[in-house]
């Protein structure tokens, strides 16, 4: 629940609801609403929310004014009200156009998987737990005998047994849930086309229907495609047209095909329904969307998606027995994971078992379950960061557990894709664990356990080395997600949980301020100018001490610099306002000009961002006046001390009078 939710609410009854609001957006500290019928606003009720300072009804816009916390309560009006506004889809649009390639797929991948986020953390659950059963070998169980012989690895290592083979029950349990397990991520392709065409409007009947296909038992199994030879292939594996075939290939488990499959699905549909009658719409849209959709998926969507893993493969090899093997370990460490999300890993499995058959264990497998581990660190980090969340706590806490059994697709895309910031700390801490395990030459006897128990698939020689690196794939990404989150990297605007830097900054000054009553600050002059009374304003919520208390100053040059020591609380994009808050514990606010918003930027230059620490006499924002004035509007700035409760403010001069920055200006004297 948002801080203002409650508020906004009453808000939005108070104004006639969302049908009589026609516009919506914010400015430095004040709401901005054009009504349909200014006489429905209930001017009263909005006065008497708790975080309205007052209404103000001025070229035909209704204003509330809110003071420095109003980019909060306009999110939670627009959470509340349903109206997007026309600050919030500018802004969406803004960090959108501001992403690279990688980071827009990212982005669209998340949007299309939070639908089944359910099913693949139920599923990452079930795998994780058949991984112990069936996957860690046990010396206390015994070696392992098949017709009476022990088992042993091609190096003469014991194989020992696993809880399956020594437990009927256990490997009856493991069995059955097989079934959830193959129909979560198996048939993954039809939860994906499904997702897509939900997101894009379109008929989600066809896209389970195209997804089915992909995924048909008359096709070959994904997961069997590299053991089969090509002559077999050839044989049984093919659509045979007479003059041409098409391999008859499923994609289990595949991001790729799906996502391009259920793409074409949807503008196919789009199409064929802007140019087709409607009377007989429903006869051959259907058939024109899905039919040539379903070619493109097994003729070109397909065999694409098997084409960039075969090159996968082949760079992997290359960089496995390569000179340069530390620097591979180092990449490919850091890019598993984003082989996942494309379902192209299931091509490593193919690597692994050539390199346990050529040289009897395989350096690939240990940097796959670091990567694991690395990525179940980011979104545990995540959930220590919210677990006080219960709706975060629920999805993180699952998800990293499976992640550190080894599957990470909960993880993936139930957090570290959508957020962005867990998933690159998760890359990284990969790469240096890739690193170091390819620099210690640490193998695996065979395929294992992707995740911490994964230790027990590596050889003896290397089991400790390797618990050292896993160290590092679980320490480094827990500490930079913390990071990153706290200075902002890698975040999107659509991360709630994130909070925004002005209250970070807030809470980081009032925590630091150790203020007792009597307390004295001197205000310096932020500018040169006239100083007049804050009465003379000619904007009536600056002029009424609806703010605050304060001054007013009419600039004679263009440099507006900090006139206290403290941390700078508030900066509008437009860079025409700015709030501080001092190391005593004063908030102040400094509007240059009046209505100035409108120039969205124009003319105004800042030297500080939000968060940062200033001290008396740094510059805060150059601005230009004639730009200013040639506008139309007035350059007087308001500077007020927001928190008037707390504080009493004195003038420390005669008004009206000249002054210089830096020279003493007001008092505040805690109350």
């Amino acid at each position: 629940m948002g801080k203002f939710e409650q508020d906004a609410k009453t808000l939005l009854d108070a104004i006639g609801g969302k049908e009589n609001v026609s516009a919506v957006t914010h400015c430095a500290t004040r709401m901005r609403f054009v009504l349909v019928d200014d006489k429905k606003a209930d001017t009263k009720t909005i006065e008497n929310i708790s975080s309205v300072k007052g209404t103000f009804t001025n070229a035909g816009q209704f204003q509330v004014i809110i003071g420095n916390d109003v980019p909060l309560f306009y999110n939670d009006f627009t959470a509340v009200s349903g109206i997007e506004g026309v600050s919030k889809e500018a802004a969406k649009s803004a960090a959108k156009s501001n992403q690279n390639i990688i980071q827009q797929i990212m982005t669209l991948l998340a949007e299309i998987f939070t639908p089944i986020i359910p099913a693949i953390i139920v599923g990452g659950l079930i795998l994780g737990f058949r991984n112990i059963l069936e996957g860690v070998q046990m010396e206390w169980l015994g070696r392992k005998i098949v017709d009476g012989v022990a088992q042993t690895t091609k190096d003469g290592t014991p194989i020992y047994n696993t809880i399956v083979d020594v437990s009927q029950f256990w490997s009856g349990v493991n069995s059955f849930l097989w079934l959830p397990a193959q129909a979560i991520f198996h048939f993954l392709p039809v939860g994906i086309v499904w997702s897509v065409t939900r997101k894009m409007g379109t008929s989600q009947i066809l896209g389970i229907v195209l997804g089915i296909c992909l995924v048909s038992p008359q096709l070959l199994n994904a997961y069997d495609v590299a053991s089969t030879s090509a002559s077999e292939m050839a044989k049984n594996w093919v659509w045979n047209f007479g003059f041409f075939t098409i391999k008859r290939i499923g994609y289990q488990a595949q991001v790729i095909p799906a996502l391009l499959s259920g793409l074409s699905l949807a503008y196919l549909e789009r199409f064929w329904r802007k140019v087709i009658p409607e009377v007989v719409s429903m006869i051959f849209v259907p058939f024109l969307s899905l039919i040539p959709a379903l070619i493109l998926a097994h003729t070109v969507l397909g065999p694409i998606g098997w084409t960039i893993g075969q090159w996968i493969s082949t760079i992997v090899l290359m960089g496995l027995t390569g000179s340069f093997k530390w620097l591979f370990g180092a990449v490919f460490g850091a890019l598993y994971a984003p082989f996942v999300i494309t379902g192209l890993h299931h091509m490593t499995n193919a690597i692994d078992t050539q390199l346990v058959a050529d040289t009897g264990g395989t350096a690939l497998w240990p940097m796959i379950a670091l990567s694991n581990i690395a990525q179940g660190s980011a979104v545990f980090a995540y959930y220590w960061m919210n677990r006080h969340d219960e709706r975060e706590a629920q999805i993180a806490l699952p998800a990293t557990i499976s992640a550190y059994l080894g599957v990470t697709e909960p993880a993936l895309f139930g957090v570290n894709v959508k957020y962005v910031y867990p998933f690159v700390a998760g890359m990284i801490g990969a790469g240096v664990s890739g690193l170091l395990s390819t620099t210690f030459n640490i193998t695996a006897n065979a395929i294992g356990i992707g995740g911490i128990p994964g230790i027990l698939s590596i050889k003896a020689q290397y089991m400790l080395p390797f618990a050292g690196v896993m160290v590092v794939a679980i320490v480094v990404p827990f500490i930079l997600t913390v990071f990153f989150r706290k200075a902002g990297y890698f975040t999107k605007v659509e991360d709630e949980t994130v909070k925004a830097p002005q209250v970070e900054a807030i809470e980081k000054a009032e925590s630091k301020a150790d203020i007792n009553k009597g307390t004295v600050d001197i205000i310096k002059s932020p500018l040169a100018g006239e100083v007049k009374p804050l009465s003379e304003a000619v904007d009536p919520v600056f002029a009424q001490g609806v703010m605050g208390q304060g001054v007013l100053i009419q600039p004679s040059e263009g440099e507006l610099v900090s006139p206290v020591d403290g941390v700078v609380s508030v900066l509008f994009p437009s860079k025409h306002a700015v709030g501080i808050i001092s190391d005593k514990g004063v908030e102040l606010l400094m509007h240059i000009g009046m209505d100035t918003v409108n120039l969205d930027g124009k003319g105004f230059e800042a030297h500080i961002k939000q968060g940062d620490k200033v001290k008396v006499g740094d510059p805060l924002i150059s601005f230009d006046i004639t730009t200013i004035v040639e506008a139309g509007y007035i350059t007087e700035t308001p500077l007020i001390i927001t928190n008037q409760n707390d504080y009493q403010v004195d003038t420390l001069s005669d008004l009206p009078s000249t002054i210089v920055r830096g020279e003493d200006i007001l008092s505040a004297s805690r109350i």
